[in-house]
């Protein structure tokens, strides 16, 4: 088995993993939870892509499953992953290449905790940011980078997603989360479940509001923030 670590200090084992199609049980299971929230919110007029048409950006794509599981539902809408880890990009562009709609572009390198308009963004430029599980398994710098480019690239009055476990008022529940809590930081002392009270402050102080907050699975939550 081969090892590797993303730049956020995250590991992950799989053997070869660079350029293969990868399958995360995790991903598989709550991609269509998350799709029938994208559905409320995702707004396109059209069934073919065009110079108007909303760009969806995914920051920390992963193994490229979540768009390749939403894209179709949207053929309107451009959908452009993002990741640090390059060794990802092999798994995400074939997910992306398979597109039966042919609206996922191929990923591209992004740092959160960087400027966007460093990989090629404008301000207020975006029309959806979505964020999955990395908030928790991330420095905290990653969840203050993510509202700061959310709050400068995404357009006036448009949606930020995020999906994963919070803790809320200080308080972790159920058991389950506390214990997951527990393990990411004995795995690493910077990451663990983020509280939804800071993230309000946080999304205050760049322009943000959080509109929805949806229960999911597996004690999970999709937050749902709206650029003022």
């Amino acid at each position: 088995m081969s090892k590797s670590t993303n730049n956020f200090g995250s590991s992950y084992e799989n053997e070869s993993y660079k350029g293969e199609k990868l399958i995360y049980p995790a991903a598989s299971r709550n991609k269509e939870p998350i799709l029938q929230v994208l559905k409320r919110f995702i707004i396109s007029d059209t069934d073919t892509l065009n110079e108007e048409s909303p760009i969806f950006v995914e920051i920390g794509a992963g193994s490229g499953q979540h768009l390749a599981h939403f894209a179709p539902h949207f053929p309107g809408v451009q959908f452009q992953p993002t990741e640090v880890d390059e060794n990802l990009f092999g798994s995400i562009s074939i997910y992306a290449t398979n597109c039966k709609t042919n609206n996922i572009l191929q990923p591209i390198l992004l740092d959160i905790r960087n400027n966007m308009s460093s990989y090629g963004f404008e301000e207020n430029s975006v029309d959806y940011m979505y964020n999955a599980n990395m908030m928790h398994i991330s420095p905290y710098d990653c969840t203050k980078g993510l509202f700061q480019n959310a709050g400068r690239y995404l357009k006036p009055e448009a949606l930020m997603i995020t999906y994963g476990a919070y803790s809320k008022d200080g308080i972790i529940t159920p058991q389950s989360n506390i214990d997951f809590d527990i393990s990411l930081k004995q795995r690493n002392p910077l990451w663990g479940l983020r509280d939804i009270n800071d993230l309000i402050l946080l999304g205050e102080e760049n322009n943000l509001s959080l509109i929805d907050t949806i229960e999911m699975p597996s004690n999970n939550k999709t937050l749902v923030w709206k650029k003022n």
